[in-house]
């Protein structure tokens, strides 16, 4: 049973979850249903959430707020995709619940969970069922109900988690997308997978080291750690068990390595033992581990010298990250990838450019940081891309300049919207003038098929072309000229008169040119201009005006 959570239980909390998702990654990765190359709702919750197990490693906290607190500020600024956003909201919610509280029962523990979906509900502007919203919603719903009948903590949980699960599994049924492809939601899944670390960190479990995550007992890799080192050697190897060693008793191994060092992990079964621990001497543990077999993975590393380049990369950052002073009224932060995408940006009058786009989305902090790097008083960012939205969305608050988010959700947009600019105009005046000018931009694209898949009545082959028109699925095939052909179709390309075609990285100029005058024989009327891009993933980028 368990009645009360501390300030360390809620710090554990943190770390399980971090490591949770992490391991987890690539599986929340291959649960988008579309089957193009930007599965990284896996990526970007396992970014945030070890954002706010780095912020934590190093806290001695008396209360859970002072926890809370730190967790809710490290996921806001490492917020990365909507998923990752969301996921911010859901802890900053849940800090606001905390606030002043040393320990937390059951009863305030649920009230906590219901505080963090109340705040994501609020701050998603058109909040979609059959997502992580819902599978939190409805877990924190039953959490409150439990919390009156119980005081057990954990008891709690397993009620909580039960109806996540069940909430997880009807996201297909809420979401006719998921339904067709024969999938639960990514963030929903994730959210779980949140519950269930809560669970194992206050059921005393030790943390499990998987090979994408690296983290410690404790949450944090030795590097993230700014308190005094006590040991300077982090030492981590597998034994594989002889016939000797089978019959030897671990905890053995585990008290002989308690009594020279700390934040020792020893996991085993009837094959292998994984070790961690932080020591002076990992001579001995070795020596001491190969009297139960065979020593496999040996790596030591030196946690001072860690540290220190640690410190030195952090000054240089923060040295980096200074708020300018404004030299200009207005200034332009966007995101993208691609050398001739940035020349483009550059052309128009960028300040900064921040690296990123799909399978790439940056985090709230980086920004925020272009954002301060900005010499202006007000800062247009234009995200370029409809999962980096939110994120761009958290600086406003953030920043001691006026930040005005710009919703593109493309390239194409980005350049409309700054092409429609007028430095004499105010704020407002340019902030509805660059919207209408993105929103009148039709947006379509060329990538490639990640996987096999049948989709919205396409049945879609690993490799294949894949067609884009604002975002929706338009054609897929062999076929280069017969996907752009349908493309253009969808597009009604010959009802505009300005087309720009962004060929990406390792497109052959022979097929951009094809592409291009495909383009201009639909749309004989239309200035057809063709530019290298330099993009990755997407072959070609097309906007038509």
């Amino acid at each position: 049973m368990k009645e009360i959570i501390s300030a360390s239980d809620f710090k554990r909390i943190v770390q399980f979850a971090s490591a949770g998702i992490d391991a987890n990654r690539q599986l929340l990765n291959e649960m988008n249903v579309f089957p193009v190359p930007d599965g990284d709702t896996g990526v970007n919750m396992a970014l945030t959430m070890k954002a706010a197990a780095t912020a934590v490693s190093s806290l001695n906290p008396e209360t859970v707020s002072q926890v809370a607190d730190a967790t809710a500020s490290a996921l806001l600024r490492g917020a990365r995709g909507n998923s990752g956003v969301i996921l911010s909201l859901l802890f900053r919610g849940f800090a606001k619940a905390c606030a002043g509280k040393e320990t937390l029962d059951a009863k305030t523990f649920a009230e906590a969970l219901a505080g963090g979906v109340s705040a994501a509900y609020r701050a998603v502007m058109k909040p979609a069922e059959g997502t992580i919203l819902t599978v939190s919603r409805r877990a924190s719903e039953q959490a409150v109900v439990v919390a009156e009948t119980t005081s057990d903590i954990l008891a709690l949980l397993d009620a909580t988690i039960a109806e996540a699960k069940i909430a997880l599994d009807e996201t297909m049924e809420l979401n006719p997308v998921l339904k067709k492809a024969g999938v639960v939601d990514a963030g929903g899944k994730g959210w779980v997978i949140v519950l269930e670390a809560m669970s194992d960190a206050l059921s005393g479990k030790e943390l499990v080291i998987t090979e994408t995550s690296d983290a410690v007992e404790g949450g944090a890799s030795f590097a993230d750690e700014d308190v005094e080192i006590t040991f300077t050697y982090c030492t981590e190897f597998i034994v594989t068990l002889s016939a000797a060693g089978e019959k030897m008793e671990v905890s053995k191994l585990r008290a002989l390595l308690e009594s020279i060092g700390d934040c020792v992990v020893v996991v085993d079964d009837d094959e292998i033992i994984k070790v961690h621990v932080h020591t002076n001497n990992p001579d001995r543990a070795l020596g001491e581990a190969l009297k139960y077999g065979d020593l496999i993975n040996i790596k030591i590393e030196n946690m001072r010298e860690q540290h220190t380049q640690k410190v030195v990369a952090e000054e240089a950052r923060a040295n980096a990250s200074k708020s300018v002073k404004p030299e200009k009224k207005y200034g332009f932060v966007t995101i993208g990838v691609g050398e001739g995408i940035k020349g483009v940006f550059n052309d128009l009058g960028v300040d900064q450019i921040v690296e990123g786009g799909q399978t790439m989305n940056p985090s709230t902090q980086d920004i925020l940081a272009a954002i301060d790097k900005t010499p202006a008083e007000v800062v247009f960012v234009l995200p370029n891309n409809k999962n980096i939205i939110m994120a761009a969305q958290q600086t406003i608050d953030l920043s001691d300049k006026q930040v005005v988010v710009i919703g593109t959700k493309s390239i194409p947009q980005g350049v409309s919207a700054l092409l429609a600019f007028n430095p004499d105009a105010e704020v407002e005046e340019n902030r509805e003038a660059m919207t209408a000018a993105a929103e009148n931009v039709r947006s379509g694209s060329i990538t490639y098929a990640a996987r096999d898949s049948e989709f919205d009545g396409h049945t879609i082959a690993s490799g294949e072309y894949l067609a884009l028109c604002e975002s929706k699925l338009s054609s897929n095939g062999a076929d280069l000229e017969a996907v752009a052909d349908e493309l253009f179709n969808q597009m009604k390309v010959e009802e505009t008169g300005f087309i720009t075609i962004f060929y990406g990285e390792g497109v052959e100029e022979a097929d951009a040119a094809m592409v291009q005058a495909l383009c201009q024989k639909k749309a004989p009327d239309a200035e057809v201009m063709l530019l290298d891009g330099g993009q990755p993933v997407y072959y070609y980028l097309i906007s038509a005006e």
